[in-house]
C-alpha cells in the first residue's frame, strides 16, 4: 500500500506493543486475588446418571 509508505512502522509496532503491555498489567493487578470461600456458596447438586 504506497499510500502508508511515509508511516514510521517500527513507532507503530512500538506503540501496540506497550498498548499491549500496559493493558496486561492492568487486568492482572486489577485482579482479587484473595477470594473468600466463606461467602461462596457453593451449591452442589449430586445426581446419579441412571443408564
Amino acid at each position: 500500500m504506497p499510500q502508508m509508505m511515509p508511516l514510521n512502522w517500527l513507532m507503530l509496532f512500538i506503540y501496540f506493543i506497550t498498548t499491549l503491555m500496559l493493558f496486561n498489567t492492568m487486568n492482572y493487578f486489577m485482579m482479587n486475588k484473595f477470594i473468600d470461600f466463606k461467602k461462596l456458596n457453593l451449591n452442589t447438586k449430586i445426581t446419579s446418571w441412571k443408564w
